[in-house]
């Protein structure tokens, strides 16, 4: 029987997909800035890959990650080792997204491309660059929401200076 809340994505209208892929990043971005990370779980599938790795890597195939999260169940509890067994320097962090590119439309799946630019600020009010490079999504809807089914973070920035506890 087929759930009555499926969509193909096919049958909606570009604005409509354009525009609920960048709600749907948004709100990603959001959760990370605002420190709402608990939130950030509700917006990937239970199944879902969640992975930031160097563009060296991923342009070579090869499959070693900064972070990797093979569903959600992990991601949650990176982010609960985050909020209690972690010590790292307090931080914000403020997302900058662009040229979201929708590549790929099936009926059940979306594949997306988009730039991303992270600015970290530290207590000392200091501001910096502290990654950049694109994501890579597969997003679907389960149950009416639009997830991610995984997320790739592909980082141009040849090394991070610090500690990588947050998404990115």
């Amino acid at each position: 029987m087929r759930d009555p809340s499926a969509i193909s994505f096919v049958d909606l209208p570009t604005l409509d997909l354009q525009y609920r892929v960048e709600q749907l990043l948004a709100r990603y971005a959001h959760a990370i800035d605002d420190d709402k990370l608990e939130q950030l779980t509700t917006l990937f599938t239970d199944d879902c890959v969640y992975q930031v790795i160097s563009r060296e890597n991923a342009d070579r195939q090869l499959p070693l990650a900064a972070m990797y999260c093979a569903s959600k169940g992990m991601l949650m509890d990176r982010i609960t080792a985050l909020r209690h067994a972690n010590i790292y320097e307090k931080h914000y962090y403020r997302h900058l997204i662009s040229n979201v590119l929708i590549e790929d439309i099936t009926p059940t799946q979306l594949t997306v491309k988009s730039n991303y630019a992270v600015y970290r600020t530290r207590t000392n009010g200091a501001t910096e660059l502290f990654n950049a490079g694109y994501y890579h999504d597969v997003i679907v809807v389960r149950s009416g929401e639009w997830l991610f089914q995984s997320k790739r973070a592909v980082f141009d920035t040849h090394r991070i200076d610090a500690l990588l506890v947050t998404p990115i």
